[in-house]
């Protein structure tokens, strides 16, 4: 049995995590279903009954994951060895853009997706404010800086990317200079070919 039992769907945020259990070099397998045949007691393993989730094979017991944020956070810790982790100089921009990228900027943008309106007065209520001021925060960063805890890859990248690498690919970032550059820095990675090809192939096993 592999370290690692990975459960997703094939166009889902699933592949955030593929990429960082690839970044990690973790040894894992995956279960792969769709909405309509996923298995009946997924629920047990995540009671959200949503994708991507990760069972930890630790011993004689099972670590349960889900939230992409938490799973690729989680992999870097469970591998020092392959240098995602942020040092104590990196710590502060390592989670603040990590915890931003999973809560602000994705509720900004979905909530533009689906037409939701937040009143100017209410902006403070809504937690991201809005769309442009969530993105104004990031583009001032990446403006800056090559990566999300500074000036080198770490895991908050696979996070922070893979909402750069969605938003530009379906419009829904705009594509800036600062975030097209951070897309092109960060798909070079091997782990990112090798992770997305994984995904391409599933998605087109699946015709989606």
């Amino acid at each position: 049995m592999a370290e690692f039992t990975f459960y997703t769907v094939a166009m889902s945020r699933g592949q955030i995590s593929r990429w960082a259990l690839h970044e990690a070099g973790a040894d894992y397998e995956h279960v792969v279903f769709d909405w309509a045949t996923r298995p009946t007691d997924f629920i047990n393993i995540n009671p959200m009954n949503k994708v991507p989730a990760l069972v930890h094979h630790h011993g004689d017991h099972d670590h349960v994951v889900t939230e992409a944020a938490a799973i690729n956070h989680y992999l870097a810790e469970t591998h020092p060895e392959s240098g995602l982790l942020p040092d104590i100089h990196e710590r502060a921009a390592y989670f603040r853009w990590l915890f931003f990228a999973a809560g602000p900027l994705e509720q900004a943008v979905v909530g533009k997706a689906m037409g939701w309106e937040v009143p100017p007065e209410r902006a403070g209520m809504a937690g991201f404010g809005s769309l442009d001021l969530a993105l104004s925060a990031m583009e001032g960063w990446l403006s800056k800086n090559d990566f999300a805890a500074g000036k080198r890859f770490t895991m908050a990248d696979t996070y922070v990317g893979s909402q750069f690498v969605w938003g530009l690919r379906f419009g829904s970032i705009p594509e800036t200079p600062a975030f097209k550059a951070y897309v092109e820095r960060i798909t070079q990675r091997p782990a990112y070919a090798e992770a997305n090809a994984i995904d391409a192939k599933l998605i087109a096993e699946a015709g989606q």
